[in-house]
């Protein structure tokens, strides 16, 4: 139950959303006539700081004229921002609509949204004035017109709680800083109780180390200015870098500053204070952007996110590169590939999308990824027979660059033109899986002894229960269970186990 009592709606800024009213020569107030909606805001202002809207300078935009044609002045406060972006879905629906906010049509389509996705403040913020929004256009009756054409395509509206704008709200999880070890110093100079001010700094390998030092030897656990604070196994000491200071890093050529220095870093949120932020454009620059986009998919669970590993790029980078030898320098093999090589390529293809497809639905990215991961293993594996340029080869090629198309949309536009398919492999259908194609031959079933598994078998899926009970009881893997004693009963559970009653 929430109470909107203090809604900051009217606000002496530029950018907002301009309050319809005009101010008359008589000191009264009216709306702006619908044939002069909406009210735009100039866009040639001063936006030099004066403490007022630069609106109540700008006098092609502050003078008006009143309906009788005398004259009068624009209300220059403008509405929260939120007054446009609570409703904007409903014009993306149809931005060039002149009749009303949205056409109905489209509407009856498309409405409600289905998945609404951001930061978890969006709960408290932009999603409550969204419902807001949502509620009183339904009681002005705004979608009336919408739920009848509903109707008529045999859509139920009465199925869609119209005061709710979303079906599903998802929030994305938080990429938290890089755990890091600082450096391991040799920190040497004179001590003052159990402070040390140091002339010397070398980095060093921690094995390295000496066994016996005047200073003090452990990694950087936090710097301030020239201030560390150095650990070891025994306890943190403060050292102090004299102005003077001699500060060598060897893996840093040329002169060194203390500014160079590493401190240890703990997994938390990103901040420039801490040091710990990673510049994805630095990323890009380095990996390229299908590269670093796909490790932001793979690397955590979408909706709980987690710490950065600058490690996590080589999944995703591999991949990438294997997909594109298995495009670009797989020849066509000589020879036939066999029935059942066939039967496994598309097996496997079908199983993808099917798993692709249901992960997608589900923001599962990670597991989208890692899906996408062992098809390729499947493939390079394939790519040693003579499968490559079957029909089931070019199947298996064209799925993978399709279901690769919403994580690394560059490569997979490249590598689609590359087999000459048409433009754009975003603008293609979506793979469907067939249930047939990607059911299993064989499954692989438990065997218990008196409920207890004692071996695993692999049986055909369409096997008879008597069949399954024969080779459940020759399984090697129960002989120990059984010698010398009497099966009193054995039962089949299709698909999962057969459990071998004895006495």
């Amino acid at each position: 139950n929430y109470r909107l009592r203090d809604w900051l709606i009217s606000r002496q800024r530029y950018w907002g959303s301009p309050i319809p009213i005009i101010h008359t020569e008589d000191g009264s107030m009216m709306a702006v006539p619908d044939d002069q909606l909406p009210v735009l805001l100039p866009e040639d202002v001063d936006f030099m700081p004066s403490g007022r809207s630069p609106l109540t300078y700008e006098e092609s935009f502050l003078k008006t004229t009143a309906p009788d044609g005398s004259p009068a002045r624009r209300e220059t406060d403008t509405m929260d921002t939120f007054m446009c972006s609570s409703w904007y879905w409903y014009r993306y629906l149809s931005p060039h609509y002149a009749p009303g906010p949205f056409d109905p049509e489209e509407a009856a389509y498309w409405l409600p949204v289905d998945v609404y996705t951001g930061g978890a403040e969006h709960a408290t913020m932009h999603l409550l004035y969204a419902r807001w929004f949502a509620k009183a256009m339904r009681d002005l009756g705004v979608f009336d017109e919408a739920m009848g054409i509903m109707k008529q395509h045999g859509r139920d509206p009465e199925e869609i709680t119209w005061g709710e704008p979303m079906l599903l709200l998802r929030n994305q999880g938080q990429i938290l800083g890089e755990e890091r070890e600082g450096d391991f110093v040799l920190a040497s100079g004179r001590w003052e109780d159990d402070k040390l001010f140091a002339d010397k700094i070398e980095v060093i390998d921690p094995s390295h180390a000496p066994k016996e030092f005047d200073g003090v030897a452990g990694e950087i656990m936090r710097r301030t200015e020239n201030i560390l604070r150095v650990g070891n196994a025994e306890q943190v000491t403060v050292v102090e870098l004299l102005p003077d200071a001699v500060i060598n890093i060897p893996d840093i050529p040329g002169e060194n500053s203390v500014n160079q220095l590493k401190h240890h870093l703990e997994i938390q949120r990103m901040s420039k204070s801490k040091g710990n932020v990673v510049n994805p454009d630095e990323l890009v620059e380095q990996y390229g952007s299908d590269t670093v986009r796909a490790t932001l998919m793979f690397a955590f669970d979408w909706q709980k996110g987690g710490p950065w590993s600058s490690r996590g790029v080589k999944g995703p980078r591999g991949l990438i590169e294997d997909v594109w030898k298995l495009v670009t320098a797989t020849d066509p093999a000589v020879g036939q590939p066999t029935a059942a090589q066939i039967r496994d390529l598309r097996r496997k293809t079908h199983q993808t999308i099917a798993a692709c497809t249901r992960d997608i639905e589900t923001f599962s990215f990670n597991t989208y990824i890692a899906a996408l991961m062992a098809f390729r293993n499947v493939l390079q594996d394939a790519a040693q027979t003579a499968l490559p340029g079957s029909d089931a080869w070019n199947e298996a090629i064209e799925t993978l660059l399709l279901l690769m198309a919403p994580i690394t949309p560059h490569i997979a536009e490249e590598l689609w033109a590359r087999i000459g398919r048409p433009y754009s492999i975003h603008q293609q259908a979506w793979p469907i899986s067939d249930p047939e194609l990607a059911k299993e031959d064989t499954v692989e079933i438990a065997v218990q002894v008196n409920g207890k598994v004692r071996d695993k078998i692999s049986i055909p899926v369409d096997i008879d229960p008597e069949t399954a009970k024969s080779q459940a009881l020759a399984a090697p893997g129960i002989q120990s269970y059984t010698d010398g004693k009497t099966p009193v009963k054995v039962i089949y559970v299709p698909g999962r186990l057969v459990n071998i009653v004895v006495k």
